[in-house]
Parts: C-alpha cells; structure tokens; sequence
C-alpha cells in the first residue's frame, strides 16, 4: 500500500560511478499529523539474491570466502569475509540469477532452489532488497571449480564446511555476515541439516 504521507521534492544523483547514491528531500507527515522536510541519501545497487546450498547427508554447507574493502576500511583487518554465494538480479528473476550465481561462485549447478524469504538489509541507507534462497546440493552436481567470474574482478575461495562448524563460527566471529548468519539460522530452526 502507498504511503501517502511522504512527498519526494527533489532527487538529487551525488554519484553514479559503481551504483547510485541520491540525495532526496521529501516531506513526511508524522503520526501527530505535522508536516517534517527532511534530506536523506539513499544508495541504490539494485536487488539481490543469496542461497545456502547444504547437504543433508553430510551435514555440510557451501560457503565463500573473499575480500571484502568496506569491511577491511571498518576494522576487518584481513578484509576476507566468509558468506552464502550472493549476486546482483541485473536482468535476472531472482531464482534465475542465484542459480547462475551459484555456478559461478561454487561451481555447483543447481537445478532449482527455494526461496525461503526476502529482507531489507540496510534500510536506513541502502535500497536494495535481498532474496533468500536454500538448495540441497550432492557432490556430482558440481561441475567446475568456481571462484567467480575474472571479468567482474572476483577471486573467491569455495568452502565446503560441516554445519555445527558454521555454526560455531558465528559465535566466534568468524562468519560476520548477515545474510549468511540469517541462512545458517534458518537452517538450523528448520532442522535441514539434523
């Protein structure tokens, strides 16, 4: 449903070398019925899809490892990040993309995936709206190495974890990742490895 207390007065584009930064000003009306203007920067990087490829059998789970600069710049002193395959929608459905994703990433090709829910990741700040998706996955279903594409400058490390390791390696922190932490969660109340 529209919200038809907001009122966008002026889009401004601050960058647009890698995605989008805009500075808007809209107005907003707020419950006790005033009037507010207000200036926000939104960054738009368009919607994104990520999938926990887990293994029933061998209770194990697919993870990637890469560099990650805007963590490396906040504290991370390696600026590796350890996380569920992910990718941008570009011209993709989600199921499409995340299964391209995952071939490319992992090298592991997968047949069709579940999406289990959606999420804004950053709302305060960032566009985007990520989809989750889970996917069983056997050793001959992969059908090459991975590591991602050179071409969009990835150089990613394929990990294939046992569950209760994953798990563990949130709580050592290891694995810092929302969108990963939220897929092994999920797994877990769900019972998909036990």
């Amino acid at each position: 449903m529209k919200n038809n207390t907001v009122k966008i007065t002026h889009t401004q584009v601050l960058s647009d070398n890698w995605y989008t930064l805009h500075k808007i000003t809209y107005e907003y009306q707020t419950r006790n019925g005033e009037i507010k203007k207000h200036m926000r920067e939104a960054y738009d990087r368009g919607n994104g899809a990520v999938i926990l490829l887990y293994n029933p059998t061998s209770k194990k789970v697919i993870l990637t490892k890469q560099f990650r600069l805007p963590t490396y710049i906040n504290g991370n002193e390696s600026g590796m990040m350890i996380e569920a395959c992910a990718g941008l929608l570009d011209e993709n459905n989600p199921e499409d993309c995340i299964r391209k994703e995952a071939e490319e990433e992992t090298g592991y090709k997968i047949d069709k995936a579940e999406k289990v829910f959606e999420s804004y990741m950053s709302p305060g700040a960032v566009t985007e709206i990520l989809h989750f998706f889970i996917a069983e996955y056997t050793p001959d279903m992969k059908i090459s190495e991975g590591g991602g594409l050179p071409e969009e400058q990835e150089d990613i490390e394929v990990l294939e974890l046992n569950f209760d390791q994953a798990i563990k390696m949130i709580y050592s922190g290891e694995i810092k990742d929302a969108k990963t932490i939220m897929l092994l969660q999920y797994a877990q109340i769900h019972n998909l490895l036990s």
